[in-house]
């Protein structure tokens, strides 16, 4: 195997780990808060790794895992998108504290509401 297939290799794994790590990420956080949850840092992962093996898929040529990633990025970037732009608190912030009938604890921040 030539230098530059075995960089390339690098590459792709490296790709997939990143966006195998985003599973990582988000078991670990959803332990943490009891329930199942997915942190701002899962949209990172999912977008870098993904656009990490486009860039191997490219490589190879391989039309079917070109087609699957390019989606997957647009996906991510939506995604990120929308948590931005609505305000939307990432799961990787700290949970605002709730009284015992789910509302917002008495001085706590107000939650935001997503705009219409």
């Amino acid at each position: 195997m030539s230098t530059t297939e075995t960089i390339w290799l690098v590459i792709g794994f490296g790709g997939q780990g990143l966006f195998f790590g985003r599973w990582i990420v988000q078991w670990f956080r959803s332990e943490q808060e009891r329930e199942s949850t997915i942190p701002l840092s899962f949209w990172y992962l999912s977008l870098i790794g993904g656009l990490i093996t486009l860039t191997y898929a490219i490589h190879r040529k391989d039309p079917v895992f070109i087609t699957g990633q390019a989606l997957g990025a647009l996906i991510y970037v939506r995604n990120l998108m929308l948590i931005h732009r609505t305000g939307q608190r990432p799961a990787d912030d700290p949970p605002v504290p709730t009284q015992a009938g789910g509302g917002p604890a008495k001085g706590a921040p107000p939650v935001p509401t997503p705009k219409t």
